[in-house]
């Protein structure tokens, strides 16, 4: 089992929400995809950003986190907004939500 702060671009904070979420190692991570692991996270509470989403794509491709760029992110950023939809607004009102929507709350954590 190798370490998820073993890939580049990947920390301890990384590894620990991911580890929290069920994926314990690397190999694992590798093995599901960013988009998988990511909806992983949203699903067990984890705030939904942009940055982290993409650069856990660049990390499981090997490239740096600031190699996204142009239409690559924008092709990111849809597939991470479907995500966020998907996920990260469980158990929110729906003023919450809304809120949630424009970057006001950040209720969706869980406690």
């Amino acid at each position: 089992m190798t370490p998820i702060s073993s890939i580049r671009n990947l920390g301890p904070a990384t590894e620990a929400a991911l580890n929290a979420a069920g994926v314990p190692d690397a190999e694992l991570l590798r093995k599901m995809g960013a988009d998988a692991a990511y909806a992983l996270l949203l699903a067990n509470g984890q705030p939904a950003h942009f940055i982290g989403y993409y650069v856990l794509h660049m990390a499981l491709q090997g490239r740096p986190w600031n190699d996204c760029r142009g239409a690559e992110k924008a092709a990111l950023r849809v597939q991470f907004d479907a995500l966020k939809d998907m996920h990260a607004d469980v158990g929110l009102t729906e003023l919450e939500q809304m809120l949630d929507k424009i970057g006001v709350t950040t209720k969706h954590l869980k406690p």
